[in-house]
C-alpha cells in the first residue's frame, strides 16, 4: 500500500504542479472529490472549481480549474485541465472568462450550445462568490 500519491495539474500549455501528497481535492463533474493513495482507478471530468493539496513540506497550494479530466490510478493522480491559474491570480482570469461567456451567448444561436454556456456562466458565477465572497 503507498503511503503518498504523486499529483500531476496539467494544462495544454504546461506542467503547473507536480507534487506528492497525502491527498488531493478535485472538482469532479459529480460533485468535490478526495483522492488518496490506493485510490480505485477511476477517470473522471473535471467541472470548474478549485484543486486543493499539500506537498511534502506540508504547503498548501489552491489552483482554480476550468474543465478537463482526472486520471486516477493507485498512487497517481493526473489533471488535465482546459485553463489553471493560482487562486491568487483567479479574479482577474474568473472575471475574463465570465465576459467571455456573455459575448458569446450574445450570438448563440442554438439552444443547446446558449444552454451550455448559461449553465457555464452560473457555474462560474458561483464559483467567483464562493473564492471572493462580497
Amino acid at each position: 500500500m503507498a503511503d503518498k500519491l504523486i499529483f500531476e495539474l496539467v494544462t495544454p500549455e504546461h506542467l503547473l504542479a507536480s507534487a506528492e501528497t497525502d491527498s488531493v481535492v478535485i472538482p469532479a463533474t459529480e460533485g468535490e472529490m478526495t483522492v488518496m493513495p490506493d485510490h480505485a482507478p477511476t477517470m473522471t471530468t473535471i467541472r470548474p472549481g478549485m484543486v486543493k493539496f499539500r506537498n511534502s513540506e506540508n504547503k498548501e497550494f489552491k489552483f482554480l480549474v476550468f474543465h478537463g479530466f482526472a486520471d486516477i490510478q493507485g498512487e497517481h493522480c493526473t489533471l488535465l485541465a482546459e485553463t489553471a491559474v493560482p487562486v491568487g491570480e483567479a479574479g482577474d482570469a474568473i472575471e475574463k472568462r465570465i465576459k467571455e461567456l456573455r459575448d458569446e451567448l450574445i450570438h448563440a444561436r442554438h439552444g443547446e450550445r446558449k444552454s451550455a454556456i448559461e449553465q457555464m456562466l452560473g457555474e462560474l458565477t458561483h464559483l467567483n462568490q464562493t473564492i471572493f465572497p462580497g
